[in-house]
């Protein structure tokens, strides 16, 4: 007797075990987990009555709000599929989307209704607008639907390998990829969460990453599975992250890396504000073990770091602790939970290959490119099978991440294929250098790209963004570099800058710095 694997499944044991128990928290309003399914199958309800049927997709875009957290239930409970739009994208960027996803419904929320509206007339396929807060004439308002539909709706029949969310990249260098996730894709995610991180119904959740950013990489389901509770932040600023810790008794919460060094370098009165023996899920780019140590030291939380894309559902490896590790001290503990890991169990088939296709030894030093296979693995690109074609080659997924396996066999990313800088000859990792440079005193981000060089090819140019009120110098710069890395490694130059140009998810927009842009560099 099977039934069909989704996170719409451990939903279920939560609508039965957790109805009294708190489950979203947002700014002033509460819901137990009673109120907050009873709101989801009423919107569920409202869009059967618009007419959504299994298979029509519904576009959001909003911030981490309990309304979003309820669309990730109340749509694909009727067999449709939710699109979670980037809300820092440009219009343009979302009548792409919206059209290229053939989305019938676009829930939005007040701060961007400008932006949708602006784009009306360039999406025939839209057929109804919906506005979660701020409704204004020519919109639905949410509210009002829900107070409107009843509780019953008409379940859909679930197929573990259809599609529970269309997952747009970023579109940095070209037009967005939507990736197809189905519910086993999902599902499998979801147990390895809680197979590695032990999640509890004591566990409560506080939404710095966006609820966009790859289905919030799982957590709008995971933490539902378990009747913990989601407390919902719109806002990533490290004020408000600080007092919400604090008010809310929160226990966990992911963050890229780039947010991670936001809050490292708070205010002292900030951080004096933060509970202890938090953990924090850290992913989307390598994080320096300097930034892990002063946040473990420092705030005294425990950094969780996980690896994956959003074609792999997203999460595949976990840094995971051996009792082996507490006896080495915290710096080279830190260096070990910078790396990416180890395979989720269940999730999938992870492998470094060099460009023979054989996996390369586990010698810390030889690098290959990160293949995966397994219950992860996306459906494809939405139509787009040339670029799923490219992606997936030989039953493996290709990442495009360089990486080397240590001999323990964890994984570590030394770059992008694309970012690793041949220099006469020699790889830089790039990630070494900017590792290397957050270990200086001064310094608070670094990024470093490889530009034309006449003699060697390529040379490596470092960004930098300093600490409040530090000061340094080239020189200096260089001299720091020449005393950890080998002389070819030293980048050849080096610009202060007030700001990493990054994306929605903290990665640091590395095409953007290729550019030369001028007006990143101080005067």
């Amino acid at each position: 007797m099977e039934t069909p694997l989704s996170p719409l499944d451990f939903a279920r044991r939560a609508r039965r075990l957790y109805g009294e128990k708190e489950a979203v928290v947002d700014g002033p309003r509460r819901f137990t987990y009673r109120q907050f399914f009873k709101r989801c199958d009423r919107w569920s309800g409202a869009l059967q009555a618009l007419g959504v049927s299994p298979g029509d997709r519904v576009a959001t875009l909003a911030p981490n709000t309990h309304a979003h957290l309820e669309a990730f239930y109340a749509v694909p409970q009727i067999g449709a599929v939710i699109v979670p739009m980037n809300y820092r994208l440009s219009p343009a960027d979302f009548a792409y989307i919206l059209n290229h996803s053939g989305a019938r419904v676009v829930c939005v929320a007040g701060d961007y209704l400008d932006a949708v509206d602006s784009i009306r007339d360039q999406l025939p396929g839209v057929e109804y607008f919906v506005a979660f807060t701020g409704s204004r004439p020519g919109w639905i308002d949410y509210e009002s639907a829900l107070a409107g539909a009843g509780t019953d709706f008409v379940p859909a029949e679930i197929q573990e390998t259809g599609m529970i969310a269309l997952n747009y990249t970023s579109g940095t260098t070209a037009d967005p990829k939507g990736v197809m996730v189905t519910h086993r894709n999902t599902a499998m995610n979801l147990m390895g969460h809680l197979m590695h991180t032990h999640l509890t119904s004591a566990d409560r959740y506080l939404w710095v990453l966006p609820m966009f950013h790859a289905n919030g990489w799982t957590f709008v389901w995971t933490v539902t599975a378990v009747g913990g509770c989601h407390v919902c932040l719109p806002k990533a600023d490290p004020s408000l992250i600080f007092e919400s810790l604090a008010r809310e008794r929160v226990s966990l919460f992911c963050a890229a890396p780039t947010v991670l060094i936001s809050l490292a370098h708070a205010p002292e009165a900030l951080r004096r504000m933060a509970p202890r023996g938090l953990r924090v899920f850290t992913a989307g780019a390598p994080p320096a073990a300097a930034t892990i140590a002063r946040i473990e030291g420092e705030l005294g939380w425990e950094i969780i770091h996980v690896y994956g894309l959003t074609e792999v559902s997203p999460i595949v490896t976990i840094s995971e602790p051996r009792p082996e590790h507490e006896e080495l001290d915290p710096g080279e503990r830190a260096v070990i939970k910078s790396r990416q890991g180890v395979e989720y169990l269940g999730n999938a088939d992870v492998r470094v290959i060099g460009d023979d296709g054989r996996e390369v030894p586990p010698d810390g030093a030889t690098m290959g490119e990160i293949v995966i296979r397994g219950n992860a693995v996306m459906a494809g690109y939405y139509r787009d099978p040339e670029a799923t074609a490219r992606a997936i080659r030989g039953g493996w997924f290709h990442t495009g991440d360089a990486a080397v396996v240590h001999p323990d066999g964890y994984l570590e990313i030394r770059d992008r294929l694309k970012d690793v800088i041949i220099s006469g000859g020699e790889n830089i990792s790039s990630v070494e250098v900017e590792a290397t440079l957050l270990r200086h005193p001064a310094v608070q981000e670094a990024a470093v790209v490889g530009i034309p060089h006449e003699k060697w090819g390529e040379t490596p140019l470092a960004f930098v963004v300093l600490k409040p009120g530090a000061v340094t110098d080239e020189e200096d710069l260089r001299g720091f570099c020449r005393g950890h890395l080998a002389h070819f490694k030293v980048p050849h130059g080096f610009q202060v800058i007030d700001d990493l140009p990054k994306t929605a998810t903290g990665k640091i927009q590395k095409f953007v710095l290729r550019q030369g842009r001028a007006n990143l560099a101080r005067q």
